[in-house]
């Protein structure tokens, strides 16, 4: 993996008009490394594996045979959704993964922020303002840095009735312009353990769904279509 200086590099190497954005980071370093595998500890090791349990349908490891870079989409009815992805993604992996979270969310707070710059990776996406940054902030990440996965919701927030709805065309923009497929995934259970509205989730099981990959290149509505498609494939209707 390329060296990336994030407390500098993110001034110099990406574009100037993101500097009112939170760093985001993945340090490799002792204190990275002991936060990741503490989180790692919590996530893998109690949360997903007793309070929620996780049902997967594929296998992370096939997929980073083929793809080293890479965008994951998957539809978005919980908060519950990113952290289940990062759980079933192999701990290995995580020095790359990132995932595209809302700022006015995920860094909110010093709390929240310190969680979602050394736990998640998380890149902040301001999506009340300038919401042309985070397409070029990914976009400069991921030409930057030789491994990289970025989780994204393509919906652009929490589904209020568990359907699927249209996509932004923020994905198939990065997809073109850094050549990376676009991996499809889906989550069954999200919805019914944590719907928007609710503080925290219930106990219960997700299941999530690998997909095929979708090559770059494709316009937004083939992708959703695309998307759509694959879902009937699953035979879960009653999401579209």
């Amino acid at each position: 993996m390329k060296e990336f200086d994030y407390e500098n590099e993110q001034w110099t190497k990406l574009p100037p008009e993101l500097k009112h954005l939170p760093l985001f980071t993945r340090h490799i370093d002792l204190f990275s490394f002991l936060v990741k595998q503490l989180w790692a500890l919590v996530l893998k090791g109690w949360f997903f594996n007793t309070y929620i349990r996780i049902k997967l349908h594929g296998n992370f490891e096939e997929i980073y045979k083929h793809h080293k870079k890479l965008i994951i989409i998957s539809n978005h009815t919980s908060h519950l959704d990113a952290v289940s992805i990062a759980a079933a993604i192999p701990l290995k992996y995580w020095n790359f993964l990132y995932i595209a979270a809302a700022k006015d969310y995920f860094f909110s707070n010093p709390l929240f922020t310190f969680f979602s710059q050394h736990c998640l990776g998380a890149i902040p996406i301001d999506r009340k303002h300038h919401k042309g940054e985070a397409i070029k902030l990914c976009v400069n990440l991921m030409n930057v840095l030789e491994n990289m996965w970025l989780i994204m919701f393509p919906e652009g927030t929490r589904s209020t009735d568990g359907k699927i709805h249209d996509f932004k065309k923020g994905i198939s923009i990065i997809s073109e312009k850094t050549q990376a497929p676009i991996l499809f995934l889906y989550i069954k259970g999200g919805y019914q353990l944590w719907p928007k509205g609710r503080i925290f989730a219930i106990p219960g099981q997700l299941e999530m769904f690998i997909g095929p990959v979708q090559n770059p290149g494709a316009r937004i509505d083939e992708i959703y279509q695309n998307y759509r498609e694959w879902i009937k494939t699953l035979g879960y209707q009653e999401s579209l």
